[in-house]
């Protein structure tokens, strides 16, 4: 019965999670370690949907029967015959109706002692909403502050690397967070994916520990980082990272090295800029690319446009930066990287002693 079928909260209790949904609905958004089975693809979703409009719901529903007893019996020969009687699996669908009903009532027959998810993934979906309204207000974020360049995701990295608490949202939203942060081949995630990543984040953190973050906009390319996260973020403790112009256009050199086997990629993102520079600053930034002069344009993109827009923006977004901790740095080598990650780590335990 209804009441009694497993919600989210239950989630861990189960052996394997399956998703029901059509493959476009799966890619969308899916929870953590689902596993994809459709009694519906795509385009039998699309056909089922029509009969049903255009004909009537009786004939969409037989056809809708001889389609999904088709996938669950594909299924299950090729995907779960060697589960022990024991298996214990948890099925759910867009609200915990029809499509997950099916199966789970055929996995039930065999022996199998299935759950049907509650609500199904809608139910899911407001979790995750409810829980990324709550869950920030839990952490102290340590914010990692600088101007373009200043390895902040790479201190990110060393942090984890001993163990710190780390929310790493430019690696969740697959976009370094400027108008060239795109990732060639590496497409960003839905927004419903980006925040399934986030609280699946948050809810491994220990509130009693500090969480790292870097400092960040609203926007990361497509993504919208939640309010309540962003104004978290934003009141939290400043780690300013101080380095020269040199040592920062030396580390983008290595960062962003991808964009020179790419100069037409490089141009059409620098093109982005057009309302923003002028056109003969933004054509001699094209030559530059053209020449392969590559730490002149690194230059002058940092003197000319980001480090006035990191001027502009960041002082009055995040309280920490009118009295941040300042860490600096003559080199953004891996091995200074490394030793600023330490000087964070001690600088909290002093805080703390």
């Amino acid at each position: 019965m209804k009441q009694n079928r497993p919600t989210v909260a239950d989630l861990a209790a189960y052996d394997e999670i399956i998703d029901v949904r059509s493959p476009a609905e799966f890619a969308d958004d899916h929870i953590p370690g689902a596993i994809n089975c459709p009694v519906l693809d795509d385009a039998q979703r699309a056909q089922v949907g029509t009969i049903y409009k255009q004909v009537s719901p009786f004939e969409a529903k037989k056809i809708g029967a001889a389609l999904v007893s088709e996938n669950i019996a594909h299924h299950l020969k090729e995907r779960f015959l060697d589960r022990p009687k024991n298996w214990k699996p948890l099925i759910y669908c867009w609200r915990g109706g029809e499509r997950s009903g099916s199966m789970t009532t055929i996995f039930r027959a065999i022996g199998w002692p299935a759950g049907q998810l509650d609500g199904g993934y809608k139910n899911y979906r407001r979790h995750v909403i409810e829980q990324l309204e709550l869950l920030p207000g839990q952490f102290n974020f340590r914010v990692v502050c600088g101007p373009t360049g200043s390895a902040k995701t790479r201190i990110l990295q060393a942090l984890t690397a001993l163990g710190e608490q780390v929310l790493d949202l430019e690696t969740l939203a697959c976009h370094k967070g400027s108008v060239l942060g795109v990732l060639p081949d590496q497409p960003q995630p839905s927004q419903k994916t980006f925040e399934t990543l986030l609280w699946q984040a948050l809810s491994a953190f220990d509130p009693s520990r500090p969480v790292y973050v870097e400092a960040e906009s609203r926007k990361i390319g497509r993504m919208h980082v939640p309010e309540a996260l962003m104004e978290r973020i934003r009141n939290g403790e400043c780690l300013q990272i101080d380095a020269p112009i040199e040592a920062r256009v030396e580390f983008l050199l290595g960062d962003y090295a991808y964009f020179f086997d790419r100069p037409a990629l490089l141009i059409e993102r620098l093109g982005h800029l057009h309302s923003l520079v002028s056109n003969e600053t933004l054509q001699r930034w094209v030559d530059f690319v053209h020449a392969a002069d590559w730490p002149t344009l690194v230059r002058e993109l940092l003197e000319q446009h980001y480090d006035p827009l990191y001027r502009r923006s960041q002082h009055s977004h995040f309280t920490g930066l009118q009295q941040p901790l300042v860490f600096a740095q003559n080199s953004l080598c891996t091995a200074a990287v490394d030793a600023a990650a330490q000087a964070i780590v001690q600088s909290r335990r002093a805080q703390t002693a």
